[in-house]
């Protein structure tokens, strides 16, 4: 590596004069591994999980220095700032011990008087957790387990108030529980729960892909809980294998449905809150081939709705069941030539006669109101923009706030840059132009957590290498009212260090396409010179990467690879969740593999066309899908890329689950072409530049086993590449000590090695 040969003569010589010149301090506008990866400096500041209450306030986690940083609940009003110790952290000392209970996560009952706080987690796949639930009188100030006596440590989920904040369901061991926060006696409502029989929560593939978290709902009146329960029995186990916890290794296995295999049967059930026999609702079709992907009550305790997807995930429907009889109907049906999103604002509004419902049908994300039996519907947000909401993807909805006194709803968008997200509100009856109101003056991301009577909002916002901050501002005015969490250690770290241009950019790419991107570029850089250029890529439908949002170590990571001499450079292919309407996302429709990496490839061709740029030191690497696409591009466009970092990637796209798979590239046994064609696997033996790949061998996500078959079709195609296997970890590859630093120090040493750094 020839820049380590200067880096050692320093060292050796600083060493042989060390005790001849005093210590030089390290250069603070140097980005190294080390500052990055092993120490807090550049640690952004969060709030933590707060909660708005009913009128205007809210509530969040404080350190307590009475209580040795043990956290308290503080509440403040949103006006005046006013700020009181709401809970004390002494009044989560449980019985018979001397310190308070370490708070990961809370919800306060709707009329304020009860605390649920969830401690003692441990993970279930990659989103639920397990844990440890307690309630907390907030008059009495009576703290106790739940569970009852019986109940095993960590075995608890999805504890939810009763609307009158009474009693408390939750899900233990594959079965749904009621307990009464009076008297503490404990009703099963549900007795065939098993790892095969899942009532009120999930498997892999339903959690994972379909965004749920809870399995089950109370009714508006609190005598009856609609719930999900899963049939696993059909589908395979993946078993993880554990080579380094034991002497004898061992397997882990993992319910995971891989494409065009057997789903798990879903169906729902609605059981008095008292207990008694459930009423399942008679939804038609098979339901191992068919899907419920959402479950809300209906405005009323005494129908449900939910929405219906079929296998393709090209049809949903919207019916509404009979809670006591079971009967269900359709009243809205959904379908398109590709896939049809499962949609999570469905509000009720106008006493239950209409709901609020997103759509594609006219090529845009738009909301509409429908009334209850489907047969009116009222366009609310016209124009050839997306409503648009990052969070959507993890179940979050595109509506992030309702004024229902004012008829008013917010939303955000980006009608005119598809990298940046602004806040707009449009009046609920579809009269009258959207109103944007995020400031003009403050270009970048802006996202929003509203209060629910509309009129306060948390605002967090950010750019391309300036970190975040979050305020509470006023609406519709968005008058800033206090400033929670400034960064300013953390912005002020930033503008300490060497930083280069950078800046958005509009990159060809054939046919009149042009895509979104940014491009970082060295400190003093020199526009006369060529430059080695390193692409991140993602460009599934899953995530985008050209965002001018603060993007944490990713962008510090990329900022010293720039001081150390090269470009970076990403843009977002068709393919990717952008606001750019719906034939632009759709355009990936079972070409996962083909469109993305010919549209990375286009846009390379472009840059390399630069004057700039050294077309012969160009470089990619991506996680995941992007991990994937790596390969894609290291196999199929060997001709313009010279090394490539693969982390994590699907190899093979029959490997991975049925929802995401399926959903992007229909069925393999209707489309076993297209599978084979859209997979790297098959075009491994075009593989002429360098080559790493990166893989947790415990990944319960994208399995090591296609890491494990690439590696077959490169041995018989005699290509070389280098490989790093991280032993049990799982799709993040963060677990175990020093194991961040270590990747990363990987990657940076590899791309050294293999791809020349700095101006020629």
């Amino acid at each position: 590596m020839s820049y380590l040969r200067p880096f050692v003569w320093a060292l050796a010589s600083s060493l042989a004069l060390s005790t001849q010149l005093p210590a030089q301090e390290p250069d603070s506008s140097l980005m190294t591994l080390d500052r990055l990866f092993n120490s807090e400096e550049f640690a952004p500041q969060f709030p933590g999980p707060v909660r708005w209450l009913s009128g205007s306030a809210y509530v969040k986690l404080e350190a307590d220095s009475a209580a040795g940083g043990a956290l308290s609940l503080v509440r403040y009003d949103a006006a005046s700032g006013r700020r009181e110790v709401w809970v004390p952290a002494s009044r989560l000392v449980p019985p018979g011990d001397t310190l308070p209970l370490p708070v990961e996560d809370y919800s306060v009952s709707t009329d304020g008087r009860q605390l649920l706080v969830f401690t003692n987690s441990r993970k279930v796949w990659r989103q639920n957790t397990r844990g440890d639930f307690w309630s907390l009188d907030l008059s009495s100030w009576r703290l106790r387990k739940l569970g009852g006596p019986e109940a095993k440590p960590s075995t608890l989920m999805f504890a939810k108030f009763s609307p009158d904040g009474g009693r408390v369901a939750y899900v233990r061991e594959h079965n749904l529980y009621v307990e009464d926060l009076g008297d503490g006696r404990i009703t099963q409502l549900t007795r065939d729960g098993s790892p095969t029989i899942i009532n009120g929560t999930f498997d892999w593939v339903y959690e994972e892909e379909l965004n749920l978290r809870d399995g089950f709902r109370w009714s508006p009146d609190g005598r009856r809980i609609a719930f999900w329960q899963l049939d696993a029995s059909g589908v395979h186990d993946f078993l993880l294998i554990d080579d380094t916890d034991s002497l004898y290794s061992f397997t882990v296995p993992v319910q995971y449905p891989k494409a065009g295999t057997t789903n798990s049967a879903a169906r729902v059930g609605v059981v008095s809150a008292s207990g008694g026999t459930p009423v399942w609702l008679d939804v038609p079709g098979d339901p191992r081939n068919n899907y419920i992907a959402r479950l809300e009550w209906a405005a009323s305790s005494n129908e449900v709705v939910l929405e219906h997807l079929n296998r393709l995930q090209n049809t949903l429907e919207v019916m509404l069941g009979d809670a006591s009889s079971g009967r269900v109907h359709t009243v809205l049906t959904e379908r398109d030539s590709a896939w049809v999103d499962e949609v999570d604002d469905l509000r009720w509004i106008d006493g239950g006669k209409n709901f609020t419902w997103v759509s594609e049908r006219d090529g845009w994300r738009h909301l509409y109101v429908i009334s209850r039996d489907g047969a009116k519907a009222r366009l609310v947000t016209p124009g050839p923009f997306d409503l648009h909401n990052p969070q959507s993807a993890f179940g979050e909805p595109l509506v992030v706030g309702v004024d229902s006194a004012g008829g008013w709803i917010y939303y955000t968008a980006s009608p005119d840059n598809a990298t940046q997200l602004y806040l707009y509100r449009t009046r609920l009856d579809g009269r009258g132009r959207p109103e944007r109101i995020t400031p003009r003056d403050q270009p970048g991301y802006h996202t929003y957590k509203i209060s629910q009577d509309g009129r306060w909002a948390f605002h967090t916002y950010s750019s391309l290498g300036t970190p975040p901050v979050i305020e509470l501002v006023h609406l519709p005015k968005h008058q800033v009212v206090r400033t929670l969490v400034r960064n300013q250690r953390l912005r002020d770290a930033v503008a300490r260090l060497r930083r280069g241009p950078a800046g958005f950019v509009k990159v060809a790419a054939g046919a009149g396409l042009e895509l979104d991107g940014w491009v970082m570029k060295p400190p003093g850089f020199d526009s006369t010179k060529r430059y080695p250029v390193l692409f991140l890529v993602y460009g599934e439908p899953a995530s985008q990467t050209a965002l001018d949002k603060w993007d944490g170590a990713s962008y510090l990571w990329h900022l010293m690879l720039t001081q150390r001499g090269y470009v970076v450079a990403t843009v977002d292919n068709r393919g990717t969740p952008a606001p750019r309407g719906r034939a632009f996302r759709k355009a990936i429709y079972r070409k996962v593999g083909v469109l993305n990496s010919a549209d990375q490839a286009a846009a390379a061709r472009t840059i390399r066309g630069w004057l700039w740029v050294d077309s012969t030191r160009i470089g990619v690497w991506g996680w995941s899908g992007g991990g994937s696409m790596t390969l894609n591009l290291m196999f199929r466009y060997p001709e313009i890329y010279r090394t490539g970092m693969s982390v994590a990637p699907v190899a093979d796209e029959r490997l991975y689950d049925t929802i995401y798979q399926e959903r992007y590239m229909g069925l393999p046994q209707e489309n076993a072409t297209e599978y084979r064609e859209g997979s790297a696997l098959t075009f491994a033996g075009q593989l002429k530049g360098n080559l790493l790949v990166v893989h947790g061998s415990g990944d319960d996500n994208v399995h090591y086993q296609g890491t494990e078959r690439l590696v077959n079709a490169l041995v018989a195609a005699n290509r070389p590449f280098t490989m790093m296997v991280y032993p049990n970890r799982t799709h993040c590859i963060c677990e175990g000590d020093q194991t961040t630093l270590h990747l990363f120090s990987l990657l940076t040493r590899y791309l050294e090695q293999n791809l020349a750094a700095g101006g020629r």
